[in-house]
Protein backbone atom coordinates (compact mmCIF):
# COMPACT_ATOMS: atom_id res chain seq x y z
CA UNK A 1 0.00 0.00 0.00
CA UNK A 2 2.89 2.38 0.60
CA UNK A 3 3.91 1.95 -3.04
CA UNK A 4 0.33 2.52 -4.22
CA UNK A 5 0.00 5.66 -2.12
CA UNK A 6 3.33 6.92 -3.51
CA UNK A 7 2.16 6.43 -7.09
CA UNK A 8 -1.10 8.25 -6.34
CA UNK A 9 0.62 11.17 -4.61
CA UNK A 10 2.93 11.69 -7.59
CA UNK A 11 0.40 10.95 -10.32
CA UNK A 12 -2.77 12.97 -9.83
CA UNK A 13 -3.03 16.04 -7.64
CA UNK A 14 -6.79 16.31 -7.85
CA UNK A 15 -7.54 12.65 -7.18
CA UNK A 16 -4.94 12.46 -4.40
CA UNK A 17 -6.52 15.41 -2.62
CA UNK A 18 -10.03 14.06 -3.15
CA UNK A 19 -9.05 10.63 -1.84
CA UNK A 20 -8.54 12.12 1.63
CA UNK A 21 -12.30 12.59 1.85
CA UNK A 22 -12.93 8.85 1.41
CA UNK A 23 -13.23 6.34 4.25
CA UNK A 24 -9.79 4.83 4.95
CA UNK A 25 -10.39 1.31 3.55
CA UNK A 26 -11.97 2.71 0.39
CA UNK A 27 -9.12 5.20 0.07
CA UNK A 28 -6.68 2.28 0.11
CA UNK A 29 -8.67 0.33 -2.49
CA UNK A 30 -8.90 3.44 -4.67
CA UNK A 31 -5.13 3.99 -4.30
CA UNK A 32 -4.46 0.39 -5.35
CA UNK A 33 -6.72 0.69 -8.38
CA UNK A 34 -5.14 4.01 -9.39
CA UNK A 35 -1.65 2.55 -8.96
CA UNK A 36 -2.33 -0.27 -11.41
CA UNK A 37 -3.84 2.18 -13.91
CA UNK A 38 -0.77 4.40 -13.51
CA UNK A 39 1.85 1.71 -14.02
CA UNK A 40 -0.12 0.23 -16.93
CA UNK A 41 -0.31 3.61 -18.64
CA UNK A 42 3.39 4.26 -18.08
CA UNK A 43 4.45 0.83 -19.35
CA UNK A 44 2.55 1.38 -22.59
CA UNK A 45 3.18 5.09 -23.00
CA UNK A 46 6.81 5.39 -21.91
CA UNK A 47 8.24 2.04 -22.92
CA UNK A 48 9.93 1.08 -26.18
CA UNK A 49 7.54 -1.80 -26.96
CA UNK A 50 3.90 -0.77 -26.32
CA UNK A 51 2.41 -3.95 -27.79
CA UNK A 52 4.75 -6.09 -25.73
CA UNK A 53 3.79 -4.09 -22.64
CA UNK A 54 0.11 -4.73 -23.30
CA UNK A 55 0.75 -8.47 -23.67
CA UNK A 56 2.62 -8.40 -20.35
CA UNK A 57 -0.19 -6.48 -18.63
CA UNK A 58 -2.79 -8.99 -19.78
CA UNK A 59 -0.54 -11.77 -18.47
CA UNK A 60 -0.27 -10.02 -15.11
CA UNK A 61 -4.05 -9.65 -14.99
CA UNK A 62 -4.36 -13.39 -15.66
CA UNK A 63 -2.28 -14.03 -12.54
CA UNK A 64 -4.12 -11.41 -10.50
CA UNK A 65 -7.50 -12.94 -11.30
CA UNK A 66 -6.13 -16.39 -10.53
CA UNK A 67 -5.17 -15.07 -7.07
CA UNK A 68 -1.51 -15.79 -7.84
CA UNK A 69 -0.15 -12.29 -8.53
CA UNK A 70 3.46 -11.56 -9.28
CA UNK A 71 5.57 -10.42 -6.34
CA UNK A 72 4.98 -6.77 -7.20
CA UNK A 73 3.37 -4.42 -4.64
CA UNK A 74 0.71 -3.09 -7.01
CA UNK A 75 -0.21 -6.54 -8.35
CA UNK A 76 -0.56 -7.94 -4.82
CA UNK A 77 -2.79 -5.06 -3.77
CA UNK A 78 -4.96 -5.30 -6.89
CA UNK A 79 -5.34 -9.05 -6.37
CA UNK A 80 -6.74 -8.39 -2.89
CA UNK A 81 -9.06 -5.71 -4.30
CA UNK A 82 -10.37 -8.20 -6.86
CA UNK A 83 -11.05 -10.71 -4.07
CA UNK A 84 -12.62 -8.18 -1.69
CA UNK A 85 -14.88 -6.49 -4.24
CA UNK A 86 -15.25 -9.16 -6.95
CA UNK A 87 -14.19 -6.57 -9.49
CA UNK A 88 -15.20 -7.69 -13.01
CA UNK A 89 -12.16 -8.18 -15.21
CA UNK A 90 -14.00 -6.75 -18.25
CA UNK A 91 -13.60 -3.29 -16.71
CA UNK A 92 -9.81 -3.60 -16.53
CA UNK A 93 -9.79 -5.10 -20.02
CA UNK A 94 -11.62 -1.97 -21.21
CA UNK A 95 -8.89 0.20 -19.68
CA UNK A 96 -6.17 -1.78 -21.46
CA UNK A 97 -8.12 -1.54 -24.71
CA UNK A 98 -7.95 2.25 -24.42
CA UNK A 99 -4.19 2.03 -23.90
CA UNK A 100 -3.99 -0.22 -26.95
CA UNK A 101 -5.74 2.48 -28.98
CA UNK A 102 -3.00 4.87 -27.87
CA UNK A 103 -0.28 2.37 -28.79
CA UNK A 104 -1.73 1.82 -32.26
CA UNK A 105 -1.95 5.56 -33.00
CA UNK A 106 -5.73 5.53 -33.39
CA UNK A 107 -7.25 8.81 -34.57
CA UNK A 108 -10.58 10.31 -33.53
CA UNK A 109 -12.70 11.97 -36.19
CA UNK A 110 -15.72 12.90 -34.07
CA UNK A 111 -16.74 13.76 -30.52
CA UNK A 112 -18.47 10.38 -30.36
CA UNK A 113 -15.16 8.66 -31.17
CA UNK A 114 -13.38 10.68 -28.48
CA UNK A 115 -16.07 9.61 -26.02
CA UNK A 116 -15.54 5.97 -27.06
CA UNK A 117 -11.88 6.39 -26.07
CA UNK A 118 -12.77 8.26 -22.88
CA UNK A 119 -15.17 5.49 -21.85
CA UNK A 120 -12.27 3.04 -21.85
CA UNK A 121 -9.52 5.04 -20.17
CA UNK A 122 -11.74 6.91 -17.68
CA UNK A 123 -15.37 5.77 -17.77
CA UNK A 124 -14.19 2.28 -16.82
CA UNK A 125 -12.35 3.74 -13.82
CA UNK A 126 -15.51 5.56 -12.73
CA UNK A 127 -17.48 2.31 -12.83
CA UNK A 128 -14.71 0.44 -10.98
CA UNK A 129 -14.72 3.07 -8.24
CA UNK A 130 -18.49 2.67 -7.90
CA UNK A 131 -18.05 -1.10 -7.61
CA UNK A 132 -15.53 -0.56 -4.80
CA UNK A 133 -18.24 1.42 -3.00
CA UNK A 134 -20.70 -1.44 -3.32
CA UNK A 135 -22.89 0.24 -5.95
CA UNK A 136 -25.10 -2.16 -7.93
CA UNK A 137 -27.79 0.14 -9.38
CA UNK A 138 -27.32 0.40 -13.19
CA UNK A 139 -28.42 4.06 -13.28
CA UNK A 140 -25.86 5.06 -10.65
CA UNK A 141 -23.17 3.06 -12.47
CA UNK A 142 -24.06 4.87 -15.71
CA UNK A 143 -23.61 8.22 -13.99
CA UNK A 144 -20.23 7.04 -12.63
CA UNK A 145 -19.19 6.32 -16.22
CA UNK A 146 -20.39 9.81 -17.23
CA UNK A 147 -18.20 11.30 -14.53
CA UNK A 148 -15.16 9.44 -15.83
CA UNK A 149 -15.80 10.58 -19.40
CA UNK A 150 -16.31 14.18 -18.23
CA UNK A 151 -12.96 14.09 -16.43
CA UNK A 152 -11.20 12.69 -19.49
CA UNK A 153 -12.69 15.37 -21.76
CA UNK A 154 -11.41 17.94 -19.27
CA UNK A 155 -7.95 16.35 -19.33
CA UNK A 156 -7.95 16.40 -23.13
CA UNK A 157 -8.69 20.13 -23.19
CA UNK A 158 -6.01 20.87 -20.59
CA UNK A 159 -3.34 18.78 -22.35
CA UNK A 160 -3.86 19.90 -25.98
CA UNK A 161 -0.43 21.48 -26.19
CA UNK A 162 1.47 18.68 -24.45
CA UNK A 163 -0.29 16.03 -26.53
CA UNK A 164 0.36 17.83 -29.81
CA UNK A 165 4.05 18.21 -29.03
CA UNK A 166 4.12 14.46 -28.36
CA UNK A 167 2.47 13.82 -31.73
CA UNK A 168 -0.98 13.04 -30.30
CA UNK A 169 -4.33 14.60 -31.02
CA UNK A 170 -7.48 13.82 -29.07
CA UNK A 171 -9.56 16.78 -30.23
CA UNK A 172 -12.18 15.59 -32.76
CA UNK A 173 -10.75 16.08 -36.23
CA UNK A 174 -14.10 16.95 -37.79
CA UNK A 175 -14.56 19.77 -35.28
CA UNK A 176 -11.07 21.06 -36.03
CA UNK A 177 -11.73 21.03 -39.77
CA UNK A 178 -15.10 22.71 -39.23
CA UNK A 179 -13.29 25.49 -37.35
CA UNK A 180 -10.79 25.90 -40.18
CA UNK A 181 -7.90 23.98 -38.60
CA UNK A 182 -6.09 21.25 -40.51
CA UNK A 183 -5.38 18.53 -37.89
CA UNK A 184 -2.04 17.45 -39.36
CA UNK A 185 -0.81 21.03 -39.67
CA UNK A 186 -1.92 21.68 -36.10
CA UNK A 187 0.11 18.71 -34.87
CA UNK A 188 3.21 20.12 -36.52
CA UNK A 189 2.71 23.61 -35.11
CA UNK A 190 -0.02 23.89 -32.45
CA UNK A 191 -1.21 27.44 -31.98
CA UNK A 192 -3.94 29.03 -29.84
CA UNK A 193 -6.60 31.16 -31.45
CA UNK A 194 -10.35 31.68 -31.81
CA UNK A 195 -10.67 28.61 -34.04
CA UNK A 196 -9.13 26.36 -31.39
CA UNK A 197 -11.23 28.09 -28.73
CA UNK A 198 -14.44 27.05 -30.46
CA UNK A 199 -13.38 23.38 -30.48
CA UNK A 200 -12.31 23.36 -26.83
CA UNK A 201 -15.55 25.07 -25.85
CA UNK A 202 -17.55 22.25 -27.43
CA UNK A 203 -15.64 19.59 -25.49
CA UNK A 204 -15.92 21.50 -22.22
CA UNK A 205 -19.66 21.98 -22.81
CA UNK A 206 -20.06 18.22 -23.19
CA UNK A 207 -17.94 17.67 -20.08
CA UNK A 208 -20.12 20.13 -18.15
CA UNK A 209 -23.27 18.29 -19.21
CA UNK A 210 -21.85 15.03 -17.95
CA UNK A 211 -20.67 16.56 -14.68
CA UNK A 212 -24.25 17.66 -14.09
CA UNK A 213 -25.52 14.15 -14.80
CA UNK A 214 -22.91 12.76 -12.42
CA UNK A 215 -24.10 15.03 -9.61
CA UNK A 216 -27.27 12.97 -9.27
CA UNK A 217 -25.28 9.75 -9.32
CA UNK A 218 -23.02 11.05 -6.54
CA UNK A 219 -26.15 11.67 -4.48
CA UNK A 220 -26.88 7.92 -4.67
CA UNK A 221 -23.48 6.80 -3.35
CA UNK A 222 -23.00 5.60 0.24
CA UNK A 223 -22.99 8.69 2.46
CA UNK A 224 -19.38 8.31 3.55
CA UNK A 225 -18.22 8.20 -0.06
CA UNK A 226 -20.08 11.19 -1.46
CA UNK A 227 -17.74 13.90 -0.21
CA UNK A 228 -14.63 12.36 -1.78
CA UNK A 229 -16.23 11.84 -5.18
CA UNK A 230 -17.82 15.28 -5.09
CA UNK A 231 -14.38 16.72 -4.34
CA UNK A 232 -12.86 14.93 -7.34
CA UNK A 233 -15.73 16.05 -9.56
CA UNK A 234 -15.41 19.71 -8.58
CA UNK A 235 -11.62 19.82 -8.69
CA UNK A 236 -11.60 18.33 -12.19
CA UNK A 237 -14.38 20.62 -13.39
CA UNK A 238 -12.33 23.55 -12.11
CA UNK A 239 -9.50 22.52 -14.44
CA UNK A 240 -11.88 23.18 -17.33
CA UNK A 241 -12.85 26.52 -15.81
CA UNK A 242 -9.16 27.39 -15.53
CA UNK A 243 -8.65 26.57 -19.22
CA UNK A 244 -11.53 28.92 -20.03
CA UNK A 245 -10.16 31.65 -17.76
CA UNK A 246 -6.85 31.39 -19.60
CA UNK A 247 -8.49 32.40 -22.89
CA UNK A 248 -8.76 28.76 -23.96
CA UNK A 249 -5.01 28.62 -24.54
CA UNK A 250 -3.70 25.19 -23.45
CA UNK A 251 -0.79 25.58 -25.87
CA UNK A 252 1.29 28.28 -24.18
CA UNK A 253 0.77 27.00 -20.63
CA UNK A 254 -0.85 24.15 -18.74
CA UNK A 255 -3.94 25.06 -16.73
CA UNK A 256 -3.27 24.63 -13.01
CA UNK A 257 -5.87 25.22 -10.31
CA UNK A 258 -4.37 27.44 -7.60
CA UNK A 259 -4.08 26.25 -4.03
CA UNK A 260 -6.43 29.00 -2.87
CA UNK A 261 -9.06 27.95 -5.38
CA UNK A 262 -8.70 24.31 -4.34
CA UNK A 263 -9.23 25.26 -0.71
CA UNK A 264 -12.30 27.29 -1.63
CA UNK A 265 -13.75 24.31 -3.52
CA UNK A 266 -13.05 21.90 -0.67
CA UNK A 267 -14.55 24.21 1.94
CA UNK A 268 -17.71 24.46 -0.18
CA UNK A 269 -18.24 20.72 -0.58
CA UNK A 270 -21.14 20.69 1.86
CA UNK A 271 -23.16 22.74 -0.63
CA UNK A 272 -24.84 20.32 -3.00
CA UNK A 273 -26.50 21.16 -6.33
CA UNK A 274 -30.30 21.11 -6.58
CA UNK A 275 -31.75 17.65 -6.97
CA UNK A 276 -32.66 16.55 -10.48
CA UNK A 277 -33.99 12.97 -10.28
CA UNK A 278 -34.58 12.87 -14.04
CA UNK A 279 -30.80 12.97 -14.58
CA UNK A 280 -30.38 9.70 -12.73
CA UNK A 281 -32.69 7.70 -14.96
CA UNK A 282 -31.53 9.06 -18.32
CA UNK A 283 -30.40 6.23 -20.63
CA UNK A 284 -26.80 5.17 -20.39
CA UNK A 285 -24.58 6.82 -23.01
CA UNK A 286 -23.96 4.48 -25.94
CA UNK A 287 -20.20 4.39 -25.45
CA UNK A 288 -20.61 3.41 -21.78
CA UNK A 289 -23.19 0.66 -22.25
CA UNK A 290 -20.63 -2.16 -22.48
CA UNK A 291 -19.21 -1.12 -19.11
CA UNK A 292 -22.59 -1.40 -17.39
CA UNK A 293 -23.29 -4.68 -19.17
CA UNK A 294 -20.05 -6.06 -17.67
CA UNK A 295 -21.50 -5.84 -14.16
CA UNK A 296 -22.96 -9.19 -13.00
CA UNK A 297 -26.65 -9.17 -12.16
CA UNK A 298 -26.81 -12.51 -10.33
CA UNK A 299 -27.86 -12.56 -6.68
CA UNK A 300 -24.49 -13.79 -5.44
CA UNK A 301 -22.68 -10.76 -6.84
CA UNK A 302 -25.38 -8.26 -5.95
CA UNK A 303 -25.33 -9.41 -2.33
CA UNK A 304 -21.60 -10.03 -2.04
CA UNK A 305 -19.93 -9.17 1.24
CA UNK A 306 -18.11 -5.87 1.20
CA UNK A 307 -15.10 -5.05 3.39
CA UNK A 308 -15.91 -2.96 6.46
CA UNK A 309 -15.67 0.79 5.98
CA UNK A 310 -14.90 3.37 8.60
CA UNK A 311 -15.20 7.13 8.78
CA UNK A 312 -11.97 9.10 8.33
CA UNK A 313 -10.17 10.20 11.50
CA UNK A 314 -10.11 13.78 12.70
CA UNK A 315 -6.53 14.18 11.46
CA UNK A 316 -7.45 13.91 7.81
CA UNK A 317 -7.90 17.67 7.27
CA UNK A 318 -4.44 18.45 8.63
CA UNK A 319 -2.98 15.69 6.46
CA UNK A 320 -4.83 17.05 3.44
CA UNK A 321 -3.45 20.58 3.87
CA UNK A 322 0.06 19.19 4.33
CA UNK A 323 -0.28 17.22 1.10
CA UNK A 324 -1.51 20.28 -0.78
CA UNK A 325 1.35 22.41 0.53
CA UNK A 326 3.89 19.73 -0.41
CA UNK A 327 2.49 19.41 -3.93
CA UNK A 328 2.61 23.19 -4.41
CA UNK A 329 6.25 23.26 -3.30
CA UNK A 330 7.06 20.43 -5.75
CA UNK A 331 5.31 22.28 -8.59
CA UNK A 332 7.18 25.53 -7.85
CA UNK A 333 10.49 23.64 -7.70
CA UNK A 334 9.75 21.90 -11.02
CA UNK A 335 8.89 25.20 -12.73
CA UNK A 336 12.06 26.84 -11.34
CA UNK A 337 14.22 23.92 -12.47
CA UNK A 338 12.66 24.04 -15.94
CA UNK A 339 13.37 27.77 -16.26
CA UNK A 340 16.96 27.24 -15.10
Amino acid sequence: MRECRRLLSHGSRSFHIASHFLPQPLRESASGLYAFCRIADDLVDLGTDPQGALTELHRRLDLIYASTPENHPVDRVLSQIVIDHQLPRELLNALLEGFEWDASGRTYDSLEAVCDYSARVAGAVGVMMAVLMGVTDPHTLARAADLGVAMQLTNICRDVGEDARAGRLYLPRNLLRGAGIDPDTFLQNPQPGPELTSVIQQLLTEASRRYQLADEGIRQLPKRCRLGIRAARRLYAEIGATVAAGNYDPISKRAVVSRGRKLSILLGLARTPPECPAHLTLPCAAENRFLIDAIPRDEAWLHRNQPRRFAPTASWMLELFMVMAQRDEMAIHAQTTKRD
